[in-house]
């Protein structure tokens, strides 16, 4: 994985302190902490409502001294502003070949020398959807690493991170308890994309 400002140490300080800053300033409660065995996971996004959710997100990530990738859809990583999209730690998805976007990252994780958080939305999108894509799901499974159920709650101002899941490999049924733990969460745009729907 590319180098991102999360390993620049003196900038990652900085930022640190200017997020607990401001989101403390906002009224927002940063919860939970990474896990000891979980410093390689994929962490759900969710829900996944606005264009604000990349800077809280990256607000919550340099709280906890996380070193996170997020994956985007790849009209996000066109010039001018793809170098900046990926020095912010993000990866671009191209949907069209998301069996491909799942092997490599599952590689991504194995080969990694240190901690590193893959951060993705299930819901894919914005807009209102009724069905999580399962990308998530495979890549930790495939990679043999846990879930951390991230979130981000606007209508509590509560952001951090959840319980650990580990795959059982009956996917419908993780599906159902990993989405009732989003079910009373709410995005910006709590109408645009529901965890229960």
């Amino acid at each position: 994985m590319q180098r991102t400002l999360f390993d620049t140490p003196l900038l990652n300080t900085a930022l640190r302190g200017l997020s607990w800053a401001f989101l403390k300033s906002t009224g927002w409660t940063i919860e939970g902490r990474l896990p000891d065995n979980a410093q390689k996971c994929v962490m759900i996004g969710a829900p996944h409502t606005s264009n604000w959710d990349l800077p809280y997100t990256l607000m919550v990530a340099f709280a906890l001294r996380l070193r996170i990738y997020w994956m985007g859809k790849h009209e996000l990583f066109r010039a001018p502003f793809g170098g900046v999209m990926r020095w912010l730690g993000g990866v671009a998805v191209d949907r069209a070949n998301s069996g491909n976007v799942v092997a490599a990252s599952i590689e991504a994780i194995r080969g990694a020398q240190g901690p590193l958080q893959l951060v993705v939305a299930p819901q894919g999108t914005r807009s209102n959807v009724r069905y999580w894509r399962t990308g998530f799901y495979h890549i930790a499974t495939g990679a043999g690493v846990p879930i951390v159920m991230a979130y981000i709650d606007y209508d509590k101002k509560r952001a951090g991170l959840g319980p650990e899941f580990v795959t059982t490999g009956d996917v419908e049924a993780d599906m159902a308890r990993i989405k009732a733990f989003y079910a009373p969460m709410k995005g910006k745009n709590p109408g645009a994309s529901e965890a229960d729907s």
